[in-house]
């Protein structure tokens, strides 16, 4: 692709496996469009055109050096649309970050929270900012969701598997409603969402995993989720597919919320529009977590 000629700047994490891969597909078919993806390894299979910049989001050293790259890269044109996708989720908490956090906490809230203040001063007016979550951070979906926030516990090691992801996912949504709520935001017409993929087969979460442990996962998603979705629409398990769909169709801005919301929350395969949890909905916890995150990165 002639990049002089792209309309549209899309940077995005999380788009070289699961759902984030089938999102890029489309996103990087649109006319127009260049994509800068960001990526741990070497040679990771990305759509042709796609540029891929070196990004470990287990180290903030390696955040700020992406964010540099593509400041970089861009040059005088704007991010469009930044999709905030990758995610993790441990099976133990005995590994740490690079810089000392709990390594799920790091990689799906911390990185990404250092990410964003990092490129929005990069960001177009009109531009829109994705944030991948969960919708096991709500206790009324998910019994062993936070109900608290104490983000300094959720850095050094509140617990793993679930419960640590699920409240990366809490901090996720929370991180989402303080840009929003942000005067520069909002002045610049930026629109920030909150993504929910629901119950997605055919991810890498728990990629660290034993075998036997992945196995009995794997049961479950075919067993008990498959009766609990009988009666509770969200454990409904769909496609990696279909949910990648959907995340492109809602960073390219043909999904949204309604006027007043930034969560989407896709269940059985559609976008739903509901309210997050109470205490992701609470500016008194997006306050902590915005200033207990911004001290631990070490950003004003």
């Amino acid at each position: 692709m002639d990049q002089t000629k792209a309309q549209r700047v899309v940077v995005m994490t999380g788009a070289t496996a699961g759902l984030g891969a089938h999102a890029l597909q489309r996103i990087a078919a649109q006319p127009g469009t260049r994509v800068i993806v960001g990526a741990r390894g070497s040679g990771p299979s990305v759509p042709r055109g796609v540029e891929v910049v070196p990004l470990d989001l287990s180290s903030l050293a390696s955040v700020r050096a992406f964010a540099d790259e593509v400041t970089r890269q861009v040059g005088d044109a704007r991010i469009d649309i930044l999709v905030l996708n990758a995610g993790r989720q441990t099976s133990n908490a005995d590994k740490p970050s690079v810089d000392g956090f709990e390594l799920t906490f790091a990689v799906n809230h911390l990185a990404h929270y250092l990410l964003s203040r990092l490129l929005m001063p990069r960001m177009a007016d009109h531009g829109r900012l994705v944030i991948t979550t969960s919708d096991t951070h709500d206790p009324k979906i998910t019994p062993i969701a936070p109900k608290t926030l104490e983000p300094q516990k959720l850095a050094h090691g509140f617990g793993a598997g679930v419960r640590a992801y699920s409240s990366s996912k809490l901090c996720n949504i929370l991180t989402a409603h303080s840009f929003a709520a942000l005067d520069e935001v909002k002045a610049r017409e930026i629109s920030v969402i909150a993504f929910n993929p629901g119950l997605t087969g055919g991810t890498s979460l728990g990629r660290d995993a034993s075998r036997a442990r992945r196995m009995l996962l794997t049961l479950l998603m075919r067993t008990v989720f498959r009766v609990a979705g009988l009666f509770r629409p969200e454990y409904v398990m769909g496609s990696a597919e279909r949910s990648g769909e959907l995340l492109a169709e809602v960073s390219l801005g043909n999904i949204a919320p309604p006027p007043g919301k930034i969560y989407v929350s896709l269940v059985k395969g559609e976008a739903t529009f509901p309210d997050p949890s109470e205490l992701a909905r609470s500016r008194d916890a997006q306050d902590l977590l915005w200033r207990e995150s911004a001290a631990m990165v070490g950003v004003a």
